[in-house]
C-alpha cells in the first residue's frame, strides 16, 4: 500500500508528494484520485467476482468459501444462478469427477453513464481425460453501496446475467 493511502478510500490525503507524474515532477500539497472509478470497477471489482464464482477445484469447502466471498459482490441474480447450479448437481459433479475449471478475462466494457458492464473470457475446464475451453460473455450492472470488510470496492453487481457459454475448443489429454 502506498503511503497516505487508505485502503477504504479512492484518494490520496493531502500530503506532500515529490514524484514523477506524466513525465513532469510535482512537489506540492495535493489530492490525487489514486484508482479512477473504471479501472476499480473493471479490474478489480468485476473480474474478481468471477474470478470467484468461475474458479473451481475439486474441494467442496474451496468452492464454498470462493462462492462466499462472490456472493458479497452481487445482488440475488448472483445467488440465483448459485442455486440453480447446486440443485442441477453441478458442484458435486466437478468433485465426483476431479474437474478443475479456471477462468480468463479477455476484455471487460464498462460503460460509466449507467454502470453497466459486459465482461468477456474463456473458461478452461481440465477433467481427466480432455481440456474443455468455453467462451464466456456475462453483463450487469454495478451499484455504489458502504463499503465493508467484504467489500471494499463499495460496489454492488445487479441485474448479471450470463450471454453466453458455449464450447469453443475441446482436445483428448495424453496418456502418460
Amino acid at each position: 500500500m502506498l503511503p497516505g493511502h487508505s485502503p477504504h478510500s479512492d484518494t490520496f490525503r493531502k500530503m506532500p508528494i515529490k514524484h514523477l507524474r506524466r513525465d513532469r515532477i510535482v512537489t506540492r500539497l495535493k489530492t490525487t484520485v489514486c484508482y479512477p472509478l473504471i479501472i476499480t470497477t473493471k479490474h478489480g471489482y468485476i473480474e474478481n467476482f468471477h474470478h470467484y464464482f468461475f474458479t473451481l477445484a475439486p474441494d467442496d469447502k474451496y468452492i464454498k468459501y470462493t462462492m462466499e466471498k462472490a456472493m458479497y459482490l452481487i445482488d440475488e441474480t448472483g445467488l440465483a444462478q448459485y442455486n440453480a447450479l447446486k440443485e442441477k448437481g453441478f458442484y458435486g459433479n466437478i468433485m465426483g469427477t476431479s474437474a478443475v475449471f479456471s477462468i480468463f478475462c479477455d476484455s471487460i466494457q464498462f460503460n460509466k453513464d449507467n454502470m453497466s458492464f459486459t465482461y468477456y473470457g474463456r473458461q478452461r475446464i481440465e477433467r481427466r481425460t480432455s481440456i474443455l475451453m468455453r467462451e464466456l460473455v456475462t453483463e450487469g450492472f454495478v451499484k455504489r453501496v458502504p463499503r465493508t470488510e467484504n467489500n471494499p470496492h463499495g460496489l454492488l453487481i445487479v441485474n448479471w446475467r450470463t450471454i453466453l457459454n458455449k464450447d469453443i475448443d475441446q482436445r483428448a489429454k495424453s496418456s502418460y
